[in-house]
């Protein structure tokens, strides 16, 4: 019988850092095992900025996600985003040597990597290489070569390129936390996958993710990605904005935009107000809720034209470039009150809120399937579709210690079984993983603890 496939997406936000644990269900629906999630230290506008506070985050938030859900996470599927984001249109050919046998994978690899090879900026890297339109021998608008004949393969490609230096900090977060980073993927892509259908992609829809750090923009069409964007605005700049315009702290702005802040200013009454407390004896601050509107409402009509720049970019008003699916919000950002209607009447284009449920297994908690978690959930179908094994039941981890040795008397094992019982506990926290060989009962006696330091002298004498 065929293993299941256990797949993890980690989102390292700038607020928050999500671990996600999840499988395929029989009606192939995404039934998640578990989730763990921490303040995000460490992370400025989607980029790392204090390897140890982001370290420390990460590993809080994996523990979280294991012992909601009794696995152990060997590896994850992280999303990228950051200022440092650019995405670049290029168009690329092979000439093929034999035109009489059909176009294979092998020569759509071939020619995806001509285009990783192409030169970058200094301290540029590509992070995706997006086949677009291919065209053979002159004949163009194919989406699916493969199975043709033809001598001349072209297509274009959109290409996402980012910072060398932010995405291996990235790495080195995953690494020093014990895990193996099996993939890479652009946030609004995975969050694209988690809320968006098939026909709006097909018809023209642009996602904006507004995270806490950054609002990230894919725009679709024909079913095809034609543009993406980052822009190094989110959440956090409200919230400070409003910290400074009412002279409060960071803690009461944020509580204060999300329970009682709106985008819209005029859905306020002059006399509404809410009484925020002194620090340390001091007076209670009186804040009305109109002033706190008209402060949101500035700082998010400032990110939503800077999006819809970016759409305008793409060429929105070209007829044939029209996106008829008009706008789908998703993020953290996607919550405030009445920011679906601002949008709508900024852009003058249909506007929805993009929920992670289309995907999610009936069962999957209400809090799973808010706009906060789509990156998480994109991160993990992105994961699930390399069949990936990133996740090992804790039972399936203890199931050597329990098979008693061929060569060893029942009498002597008990006494190993239980010592090994008790270092299982230890190796949860110490993310170290279990060896335990049948033969030698040395071996299984030596200290987990030991072992863990042996590592990290390897890891130290082989740093960079």
């Amino acid at each position: 019988m065929e293993r299941e496939s256990i797949a993890v997406g980690l989102d390292i936000g700038t607020t928050k850092i999500v671990v996600m644990i999840g499988k395929k269900n029989e009606y192939g629906k995404l039934e998640i095992l578990g989730i763990g999630k921490s303040k995000s230290l460490g992370v400025a506008r989607g980029v790392v900025n204090n390897i140890t506070q982001t370290i420390q985050s990460i590993q809080q938030a994996i523990q979280e996600a294991e012992a909601n859900s009794g696995y152990r996470i060997n590896d994850v599927v992280v999303g990228i985003a950051g200022q440092h984001i650019r995405s670049i249109q290029h168009s690329d050919y092979i000439s093929r040597s034999n035109s009489d046998e059909v176009i294979g994978d092998a020569d759509i690899d071939m020619l995806i990597n001509q285009v990783h090879k192409l030169a970058m900026l200094p301290g540029e890297e590509i992070i995706h290489v997006l086949p677009q339109e291919f065209k053979i021998d002159g004949q163009s608008e194919i989406k699916e070569p493969i199975g043709m004949y033809g001598g001349r393969l072209e297509s274009s490609f959109h290409v996402v390129v980012g910072q060398a230096s932010s995405i291996r900090n990235v790495g080195r977060c995953i690494k020093s936390s014990g895990l193996d980073l099996s993939g890479l993927t652009l946030e609004p892509l995975a969050s694209a996958d988690a809320v968006l259908s098939q026909e709006e992609k097909e018809a023209g829809v642009a996602l904006i993710d507004i995270g806490g750090g950054t609002t990230d923009l894919a725009i679709f069409k024909d079913g095809i990605i034609r543009h993406t964007a980052v822009i190094p605005f989110g959440g956090n700049v409200i919230t400070e904005d409003i910290k400074e315009g009412c002279s409060i702290i960071e803690k009461q702005a944020e509580l204060l935009k999300v329970k009682f802040g709106s985008a819209w200013p005029g859905e306020n009454k002059d006399n509404e107000i809410v009484s925020i407390p002194g620090l340390r004896g001091r007076e209670p601050k009186e804040i009305s809720l109109k002033n706190l509107s008209k402060i949101i409402h500035a700082r998010v009509v400032e990110i939503i034209e800077q999006v819809f720049a970016e759409i305008k970019a793409y060429g929105h008003e070209d007829p044939r470039k029209k996106l008829i699916a008009g706008i789908v919000l998703t993020g953290g950002g996607a919550e405030l009150k009445h920011i679906k209607q601002l949008v709508e009447y900024i852009t003058g284009m249909d506007t929805r809120i993009g929920y992670p449920n289309e995907h999610l297994a009936g069962k999957s908690g209400e809090e799973i399937s808010s706009p906060l978690y789509a990156t998480a959930v994109g991160l993990v179908m992105n994961s699930l579709r390399n069949n990936t094994m990133s996740a090992t039941p804790l039972v399936e981890l203890q199931k050597p210690v329990y098979q008693a040795p061929v060569r060893v008397q029942p009498v002597k094992t008990a006494p190993v079984v239980q010592e090994v019982e008790e270092d299982l506990e230890t190796v949860a926290v110490e993310r170290e993983p279990v060896n335990v060989p049948e033969s030698t009962e040395k071996k299984v006696k030596r200290s987990f603890f030991d072992k863990y330091i042996d590592k990290i002298k390897d890891f130290l004498d082989n740093a960079e």
